[in-house]
């Protein structure tokens, strides 16, 4: 994936990232194993319904909308000891979900948990890898951490993959509670590992001394950046959190081929998370906010009109197809933190604004949660991915205004 040459050439000599991307790679075999038997769990053993889904889902993005504030109370904490921290609340709300029982409200409460650790770490996770990397190679650094971070997924979804088929075998049925927390287990095992080789993460020699964010922090010069988190973030959050129960609830998708799903798609990751990175830092940002949305668009229709253009074992196999296709293109989001690199003032800048970024980007995905289960139900899967498409259509048609700093 990355040998000593590319890494030299991406990261200052000082630098010491190595443990930094190890601490990636456990955290996203631990996602891997969470994620890939999140939506059958709350499906199936939860019994959350498409419309519940949504509820669910906005209590669960309520910590990236709340992230600014969060990081305000610890402004006096450097980056890594954000990202150590919230290594360690992640390995906790894991550990809450293999603990408790199947009911709606501790499953909904520990979800929460782990995505406040897992918001937190955005930001620190974002700025660290610009930090470490060359002035010039920013891109680059997001592109490999990215594909490190997507190498660890594949593992977990293949892991949750091949033990529900060996769990099918020996007769158990695929709602049985005991392989899901099984899966949770090995969950809390990687994050838990993240966590402890995080605590060994040391500062670049020269900079001991620690980054202070501001408590909050919002300036005119981000004002395109924050619309465009807005943008991205509405037609982000109906993939994330629909996609997955179209799949299980229209077409029949199990824990097992869900997880294979998702490891193709960070497959794909691992290959052209770091070729956009380097494409952005070649091409530029504005060119890969722009041109991604003509995508897009096709994945939203077929996603939401698969099931009425094909027979149904074409449909999903069509959809699928477009479940991955959408993986790919969100990578160019990257693209948005490297526009914030470009016309910061400095490294504390590039971290205040990254988490205020996350803030707002989950302002508008807390409410299309809510109203994406209610549309669903009333309207039918074929709006809510039309509206997809008109909100991504808005957002590159918004980065194309985008005046790149000379």
């Amino acid at each position: 994936m990355a040998d000593i040459k590319t890494l030299e050439k991406i990261y200052r000599p000082e630098a010491r990232a190595g443990r930094f991307l190890l601490v990636l790679l456990l955290s996203g075999v631990s996602y891997g194993l969470y994620r890939g038997v999140q939506d059958n769990y709350l499906a199936e053993l939860a019994h959350i319904s498409n419309f519940e889904r949504g509820i669910v889902e906005f209590f669960r993005e309520l910590p990236g909308l709340l992230v600014v504030l969060i990081l305000a109370v610890m402004y006096r904490f450097s980056e890594q000891a954000v990202f150590k921290i919230s290594a360690a609340v992640m390995a906790l709300g894991l550990a809450g979900l293999c603990a408790s029982g199947a009911g709606k409200v501790p499953v909904v409460f520990f979800m929460v948990i782990y995505s406040l650790g897992e918001h937190v770490m955005m930001p620190a996770r974002s700025s660290l890898s610009m930090r470490f990397a060359k002035r010039e190679s920013g891109g680059a650094a997001l592109g490999l951490a990215g594909a490190i971070g997507q190498a660890g997924n594949i593992s977990g979804y293949v892991i949750v993959a091949v033990l529900f088929a060996i769990f099918a075998r020996l007769g158990y049925s695929r709602n049985a509670l005991f392989s899901f927390k099984l899966v949770f287990f090995l969950a809390v095992v990687f994050g838990i590992a993240a966590f402890v080789f995080a605590l060994y993460m040391k500062e670049p020699y020269g900079e001991r001394h620690h980054v202070q964010r501001r408590r909050f922090y919002f300036a005119k010069k981000f004002t395109k950046y924050y619309f465009l988190e807005v943008f991205y973030g509405a037609r982000k959050q109906i993939f994330l959190t629909f996609a997955p129960y179209v799949l299980i609830l229209q077409y029949g998708a199990d824990a097992s081929l869900i997880s294979l799903l998702m490891a193709i798609c960070s497959g794909f990751g691992v290959v052209f998370s770091p070729f956009i990175g380097k494409l952005i830092d070649k091409a530029g940002y504005k060119i890969i906010m722009v041109t991604d949305t003509l995508i897009l668009m096709a994945v939203c229709f077929f996603y939401g009109f698969a099931h009425r253009l094909f027979p149904p074992h074409i449909a999903f196999i069509v959809v699928c197809v477009n479940y991955v296709l959408d993986s790919i293109i969100s990578l160019s989001s990257m693209a948005n933190g490297v526009y914030v690199q470009d016309i910061a003032s400095s490294q504390e800048e590039i971290t205040a604004t990254l988490s205020t970024g996350i803030s707002v980007n989950h302002v508008i995905s807390i409410l299309i949660a809510l109203l994406g289960g209610w549309i669903w139900k009333v309207t039918g899967i074929e709006a809510l991915f039309s509206i997809s498409a008109f909100l991504g259509l808005i957002n590159t048609l918004y980065a194309a205004t985008i005046k790149k700093k000379s």
